[in-house]
């Protein structure tokens, strides 16, 4: 069946919808809208925040769901068998996702906020904002990944089985990847909250969505492939509403504290730029098709946001560090995820060359 859904797509690619095309002016829309909403009606946000069971937000869990499901249903497990195909592509990416990406992080928050802008950060959220950070860095991203790849090019059969295979991990190796990184951190280790996390935003979400997806496909590939392109557009509407309820939240903060938006950002912008140039540089290195390297350096680079700030906010409050932490990643990922696009794009001719010397070198 996976090879026949591949073997049928067209070998040109469609064209980017409406969205993809003017992703930068959407992001920075709700960006503002959501800051400017939360600065003007605090308690409104204040008591959607309040609606919460078990220390999940209702509305946020619910938009998450929406926004994942329909791109989780276009996870094809089966294309797993494909890894082998992309095996250096696939290696790079584990690599920086799982052991480079979590623990620079780590390491990160330890210089930046536990010692050069601890005398400006306020003392007791340190290890909140801290906290914050690692939840960012500690699962790659899901929901944007099929983004990434298209705004690419990338190719299609290697972007399904890096998230086929990234959310097998995640949904083990979350919570004790997180649990060791707050330890090493001296940040008291909330299991009870991480492994809510990972049921409620990995687990559930992704039995649902392969449920629905085995469901469509019995119906045949058309009807799949209909329903997923009706679902696209909820999908992206709840991804933007969240962004404009994630500021919302934090409204009040980011116009009152952008001395502290600057300093969490600095760790965050390292991070992506530092790792997408790792996952980039290594591909090339190792002789990987250009198509591959592109989804490979952002899917290694960029993290999955909605998680963190989720987590967060059942750990921390909306009101905490922690939470703070994980929207200022929202405010700077996206923005220079687009920048790294447009780098990659921009630099296949300086990539292709140096693995067709290298190709050269070795026959």
């Amino acid at each position: 069946m996976t090879a026949r859904i591949f073997q049928a797509a067209p070998s040109a690619p469609a064209p980017m919808s409406v969205f993809e095309r003017y992703l930068t002016v959407w992001v920075f829309a709700c960006i503002v809208l959501g800051t400017l909403l939360g600065h003007s009606l605090p308690s409104v946000f204040q008591s959607i925040g309040r609606m919460e069971v078990a220390r999940v937000n209702l509305p946020v869990g619910a938009l998450i769901w929406v926004m994942i499901i329909p791109m989780l249903a276009k996870v094809d497990f089966g294309s797993l068998g494909q890894v082998r195909r992309h095996a250096r592509g696939i290696g790079v990416t584990l690599f920086v996702n799982w052991l480079v990406k979590p623990f620079s992080m780590a390491f990160l928050g330890w210089v930046f906020i536990r010692h050069v802008f601890a005398p400006y950060l306020p003392a007791d959220q340190l290890d909140s904002y801290i906290a914050g950070l690692i939840l960012l860095a500690a699962a790659p991203c899901t929901a944007m990944v099929f983004v990434w790849s298209r705004l690419t090019n990338g190719d299609a059969n290697f972007t399904l089985s890096q998230v086929a295979l990234n959310d097998g991990i995640m949904v083990v190796a979350f919570a004790p990847l997180v649990a060791i990184l707050l330890g090493v951190s001296a940040i008291t280790v909330p299991w009870d909250t991480l492994i809510v996390s990972v049921v409620l935003y990995i687990v559930v979400p992704l039995v649902i969505a392969q449920v629905w997806r085995k469901a469509l496909l019995s119906r045949g590939q058309a009807v799949f492939e209909s329903v997923m392109a009706r679902s696209g557009p909820w999908s992206i509407g709840a991804l933007l509403l969240t962004l404009v309820l994630l500021f919302a939240f934090q409204g009040q903060q980011i116009v009152r504290q952008p001395l502290i938006i600057a300093m969490l950002a600095v760790p965050i912008l390292i991070q992506v730029l530092f790792n997408s140039g790792l996952a980039y540089g290594l591909n090339r290195a190792l002789g990987e098709s250009h198509s591959v390297a592109c989804p490979s350096a952002l899917i290694g680079a960029s993290n999955f946001f909605e998680l963190a700030v989720a987590a967060a906010v059942a750990l921390f409050g909306f009101e905490s560090g922690g939470a703070l932490a994980t929207v200022v990643g929202v405010l700077i990922e996206v923005p220079v995820m687009l920048l790294v696009v447009r780098v990659v794009n921009a630099s296949k001719g300086w990539y292709e060359g140096g693995r067709q010397t290298r190709q050269s070198a070795a026959s």
